[in-house]
């Protein structure tokens, strides 16, 4: 019995192993070819020092030796392992400069990855909006011709795949590695190269002035719960399912798409996703931060520690959708740009460590020939990113206003009928653009909290009837006599404003003012502070 038993336990552990650890090269027993894993190749750039690069592959024989050559150091060797593969870490290189050919060799074969770079590597990542490619978006044919001057920035395209486990290796590539050059950044629609990845890959190479190495790994219409992995989704309750509309299971997209990166040492992810949760937006504001803390811990792990256990993310709040003077819908977007936040308006945050966003709710197409819930204003969705990016992931923080006006408190006064709302302890200088966005929650109850199970709560207009240089007031006579105020929001519609017409920006970056939601009872000429570490959900 005991026998049985031990054979048993055996047979489950391999089977653990052989799904936890399951790469599409391995066919058979004993069916290997020396080589590279699928996202190595030439052209492509490997994370500069102070990190360490890693470089991994296939082995024909259990147990035989690896040695890597080709960098300024002495070569590094490590063995096969009982997967049939082997992995190694070189040395932290500083030289962005000198370009590399990175040889392999194992039982008299060699394999060699030519011109390569060191430099960042950035992975992109999401649903259409991130697949989007550079020949559909604004000045298309400008963008694809001047691409053939960024030869030190690489550019790499994983295939649409899914698995039902987590894979080692990509099952496919549709862009290998690549120099820029019209083509490989303007395939053709919907396949590579991702307008925003390369556009903001582009704008941080010119600020940095050291190779960039791009990876867009994204897939159009599909739901966060896909690009999770089921340890993320179980700690906010989800369990196994499938997004009906793409009959894809959950974590699919991160077993098949995300997870084989992890064992490549990166710098940061771009993330461009929610339009396909919008339907049922409440459980984001769990799964989003439940992902970034799972990529991460998944990254640093399975790269031996080598990307940092708190690597720069950054995301795209969600830009408008259908025509503003057609609909008026309060419903799904705003919800999902709020809890991008963690509910909080603004990130950095108590939640939301190391991640930053840029603000799209101002950038409109609604005559997009590929539907308006695509714009083609890539270029000021990559500028928000880098201006972000710089601040937080580059630790710039000093130097650079990197987020638009953000509201520090508020104050009701009920002899005029106006709360007058500060921004930024009066740092920043306003420029308003529009009277309009702000609403207020009229109630005959001073305890609603303004949800859309509250039938004593309803949401008004409450336009800014006077600004200076620091903060603005806006009217609430739309409330009636018998009703308390009892919640402030800012650009709460899935089209808020016209082209760059919301009603709060910053005078010195431009950056407009994010949406925002308060609730609760408001204090009679009592300054209500705002950005506490406090969630607020309604």
């Amino acid at each position: 019995m005991r026998i049985l038993l031990k054979i048993s336990l055996i047979l489950f552990c391999c089977a653990i192993v052989s799904s936890c650890m399951r790469s599409p090269r391995r066919k058979d027993v004993g069916n290997f070819t020396f080589s590279f894993a699928a996202y190595y190749g030439d052209h492509m750039v490997l994370q500069k020092a102070p990190q360490a690069a890693t470089v991994w592959g296939y082995g024909e024989e259990v147990g035989s030796d690896v040695v890597v050559t080709g960098f300024d150091h002495e070569a590094v060797t490590t063995t096969v392992t009982e997967l049939n593969t082997w992995s190694v870490k070189l040395p932290p290189i500083q030289d962005t400069n000198s370009t590399y050919n990175i040889t392999a060799k194992s039982q008299n074969k060699s394999i060699m990855l030519k011109n390569v770079l060191f430099g960042d590597i950035w992975i992109c990542s999401g649903q259409s909006n991130m697949v989007f490619t550079l020949d559909m978006a604004n000045d298309a044919q400008a963008e694809m011709q001047e691409a053939k001057n960024y030869s030190h920035i690489r550019v790499f395209t994983a295939s649409q795949e899914t698995s039902d486990t987590p894979l080692t290796d990509l099952k496919g590539v549709a862009e290998p590695w690549s120099i820029p050059s019209q083509d490989t950044v303007g395939h053709k629609p919907w396949t590579y190269f991702s307008a925003v990845c390369w556009l903001y890959g582009k704008l941080l190479y010119q600020n940095r002035g050291y190779p960039i190495g791009l990876i867009t790994s994204a897939w159009g219409g599909t739901a966060i719960e896909l690009w999770s992995s089921a340890n993320a989704l179980a700690k906010c309750g989800i369990k196994e399912g499938k997004q009906e509309n793409l009959t894809l299971t959950h974590s699919s997209l991160w077993n098949a798409m995300m997870a084989p990166f992890t064992r490549l040492t990166i710098y940061g992810v771009v993330w461009y996703q929610g339009e396909a949760n919008a339907g049922s937006p409440d459980t984001y504001n769990c799964t989003f931060p439940e992902m970034i803390a799972d990529w991460r811990k998944q990254f640093t792990t399975n790269s031996d520690g080598q990307t940092n256990s708190l690597f720069p993310f950054g995301f795209v709040q969600l830009a408008p959708n259908r025509d503003r003077s057609k609909y008026d819908i309060s419903t799904g977007f705003p919800d999902i740009r709020w809890h991008q936040t963690a509910d909080m308006g603004y990130v950095p945050n108590y939640y939301m460590s190391n991640v930053f966003m840029a603000v799209a709710m101002d950038l409109p197409d609604f005559s997009s020939p590929y539907g308006s819930i695509h714009p083609r204003y890539k270029q000021d969705v990559a500028s928000r990113l880098l201006t972000s990016a710089l601040a937080v992931a580059y630790n710039k923080h000093t130097n650079i206003r990197y987020q638009g006006p953000q509201p520090d408190g508020y104050s009701l006064h009920e002899g005029d009928k106006t709360i007058r709302i500060g921004y930024d302890n009066r740092s920043t200088h306003l420029d308003i653009r529009s009277m309009e966005g702000f609403e207020v929650c009229c109630s005959t109850n001073n305890r609603s909290v303004c949800n859309k199970f509250d039938n004593s709560s309803r949401w008004m207009p409450a336009p800014i009837v006077e600004y200076d240089a620091f903060s603005v007031r806006v009217w609430y006579a739309a409330c009636a006599d018998n009703e308390h105020v009892v919640g402030l929001r800012y650009e709460w519609r899935e089209s808020p404003c016209d082209l760059f017409r919301c009603a709060i920006y910053s005078k010195e970056n431009g950056l407009p003012a994010p949406p925002m939601i308060t609730v609760g009872t408001f204090g009679n000429n009592k300054y209500n502070r705002i950005r506490a570490r406090k969630r607020v959900t309604y």
